[in-house]
This record gives structure tokens, sequence and C-alpha cells, in this order.
């Protein structure tokens, strides 16, 4: 049963793998044997990853474009397949957020998150498809979001993006599983990250509300996210497409419960 989750041999391209949970997705298929290929829009972030990763006895590689620039994107995912022979696997994982009340938000911030949330997993999904295609063979992870599921106040734009990235992905899956490539997502809840550490602290009001919000009564680890990539990345969920699976501790399954319960 153990080959079912074996990744050896196998290709892995991550977006935005340089830190938080990006990172430790990559890290759970590293571990997995896949060889890691990084890209990011940063070079400091991505050569400290890169080292961290190296240091772990992973083979991993960075390559420094943005996914949204359909030009330069095409020609990266050229000389990645040329210099790597091909990408068996791509999780679409590189996105941004701004927190914005919907009547103060610019259209041009819209447009912003829209584009690197929901174009870009589409302009990568299409250039890595192609050569899938012709062998048969692929796994597409988009990293979804609860707000794929769920409005919250100043989140217009990502709930958008993330809401119409759970569709690509099921549309994505109805055109190209008869050519044997698994479209599916993964939807984090909330986790124990760099960015949400300043609001983790007892007393903060959000933290608490977290906290009682997810039946597992505590905030996710990125190594949580770690089994569900490595699962859908490999031989063992070859029959599921289209599907996003989540990853928040239960909040979705429940209507939760007042405070003084």
């Amino acid at each position: 049963m153990t080959n079912l989750f074996d990744l050896t041999g196998k290709v892995a391209s991550i977006t935005g793998g340089t830190h938080g949970l990006g990172l430790a997705m990559a890290e759970g298929l590293g571990s997995a044997g896949a060889e890691l290929v990084i890209t990011s829009t940063t070079p400091s972030k991505l050569e400290e990853a890169i080292k961290y990763y190296q240091s772990k006895g992973f083979k991993a590689t960075g390559y420094i474009f943005d996914v949204t620039d359909e030009k330069i994107a095409a020609e990266k995912v050229a000389e990645i397949e040329a210099n790597h022979k091909q990408i068996d696997i791509l999780i679409n994982n590189a996105g941004i957020i701004k927190r914005i009340p919907a009547l103060e938000m610019e259209v041009s911030d819209f447009r912003k998150v829209i584009d690197v949330d929901l174009t870009g997993p589409f302009i990568m999904s299409q250039l890595v498809a192609r050569n899938m295609i012709k062998r048969r063979s692929g796994k597409i992870i988009n990293i979804c979001s609860m707000m794929s599921e769920l409005g919250r106040d100043n989140v217009v734009a990502y709930a958008s993006a993330k809401g119409g990235l759970k569709m690509l992905t099921k549309n994505l899956a109805t055109e190209w599983a008869k050519h044997n490539i698994q479209v599916n997502g993964i939807g984090p809840g909330y986790f124990a990250t760099s960015q949400t550490e300043p609001i983790r602290v007892d007393g903060n009001p959000f933290n608490e509300f977290i906290i009682s919000r997810t039946p597992e009564g505590r905030w996710g680890n990125p190594e949580d996210l770690a089994g569900t990539a490595i699962f859908l990345a490999s031989e063992a969920s070859q029959f599921i497409n289209g599907q996003i699976i989540y990853v928040d501790g239960g909040i979705l399954a429940t209507i939760g419960k007042p405070s003084n319960e």
C-alpha cells in the first residue's frame, strides 16, 4: 500500500512554494520522493526556500516568474520541462489577499486579486496540461479556501477568486479526466503561519473565535496539509477528480455553538 503514495521520480512544481502552506506542502511531496520545482516572484525568498529544501535532502530547483504573465509563464514552463523532462504534479498555490470593505475597494485591487488567485492557476494549468495530455498522465492541485464556500467581511475579491477556483477545478477535471489527468483542490482552514502569528495570542477576539469555531479546538499546523497534498499527488487518488478536500478541523461541517456552551 505504501507504493500508492510514493512520488519517487515525479517532478512537482509548486507556485509560491517559498513559505507558509506552500512550503509545508512542498516539503511533504519532497519527503514522499518528489523532485521539487519551486516558483516565486521574490528572489531572496526563493533562494532561502531552496536552501531549506536541499538541507532536508530534497532535490529542489527554483524559478523566478509571475504566474499572471502568460508570455513569461509559457517561457518558464517550457524551460522547466526542458530541464526536468516533464511536470508530473502542479500545485497552484501562489495567491494574495486584500482585506478591504467592498464599498471601499478599488476595481484595480479587485482585479489584481482575481488575476493572481484565479487567472494565474488557469494559465499555469493550461500550460502544464498540454504535455500532461500528450503523456496521458498528470496531477493538478488547486489551493482553494474555506472562502470557496463561505463569505466573510472585507475579503470580497479573495472569496470571489477562491469560489471561482473551485469551479475552475471542477471544469478542468470535466475536460481533462479523459486524458488521465486528475484535477482536485485543497481548501485550508485557519492555519498557524507567520501571517497569523500576531493574532494567535490569548485574549485576541479572532484567536478565540477560531478556536471555539473549530471542532478540533485549535489552529491547523502547516504540516497538517502535507498528507492531503501527497494523497492528491499520488496514485492513491487516481479515480478522484474535480473534488475539493477541506482541511479545516471540521469548521465547514458544523453550524458552530454559542461561546458560553
